[in-house]
């Protein structure tokens, strides 16, 4: 899947959501506030929008806790985010550790990248259906540095699974929004928002790997 077909897959979806008489519910899977401040302010014209912040990749119990506190800052200060609702995950490590084990020494944008969207889209595609949303995505498509074709591989094919698992029942499924938020300048509407409301952007993705390649990184430019 092209980024392209990604977003007209989204727009479509967008048409028909447009056509309905009230909004539907989207849960909308955070990372960060300043991945967030973008796709908030593109996605509160069409969704009564829930933000979920489940991220147990995020190493320290800080950071976790700064990017959260920025989230809910900018929400009441955004004028068109002032009507979101936020929901804090559990913070939950030792998960995210489990599931890279072996995978220690792998390159990022590996592997272990793409288990780490399942595990976190996993949990959020859950709460969804418990809460019974309409609809869930997340906000990891709009970093140039994350892999949009696996993300939205990721949301359909659980969207699918709860669907066959729940033939049977009438449980409500949500739908998986397409997205590629870094179409249309979406990144770089995102560094916009960030200096409009002086936004902490962090410069890694939060786990430790990326941490240490960070650092790696700034060694060997200084050499």
């Amino acid at each position: 899947m092209s980024g392209n077909f990604l977003y007209q897959k989204f727009e479509k979806q967008l048409d028909e959501v447009d056509k309905l008489t009230s909004k539907p519910k989207l849960l909308l899977h955070a990372c960060c506030c300043p991945c967030s401040s973008h796709c908030i302010e593109l996605l509160e014209k069409h969704f009564d929008i829930t933000v979920f912040f489940y991220n147990p990749n995020i190493d320290e119990k800080a950071e976790y806790e700064k990017r959260l506190e920025e989230l809910i800052r900018f929400s009441g200060e955004a004028e068109f985010a002032r009507n979101i609702k936020i929901v804090r995950g559990e913070y939950e490590p030792e998960l995210f550790h489990e599931m890279a084990r072996g995978m220690e020494n792998l390159p990022e944008r590996g592997e272990r990248c793409y288990k780490c969207y399942e595990l976190r889209l996993g949990r959020t595609a859950r709460y969804a259906a418990e809460q019974r949303f309409d609809f869930f995505t997340t906000t990891l498509s709009i970093s140039p540095y994350k892999n949009a074709e696996w993300i939205n591989e990721i949301g359909m094919r659980l969207e699918t699974d709860m669907r066959e698992k729940n033939e049977d029942s009438e449980s409500k499924i949500p739908v998986f929004l397409f997205s590629d938020f870094k179409k249309k300048n979406g990144y770089k509407r995102s560094i916009e928002l960030s200096a409009e409301y002086n936004l902490y952007r962090q410069d890694y993705c939060g786990c430790v790997y990326s941490k240490i390649e960070k650092e790696r990184k700034a060694k060997e430019k200084t050499v």
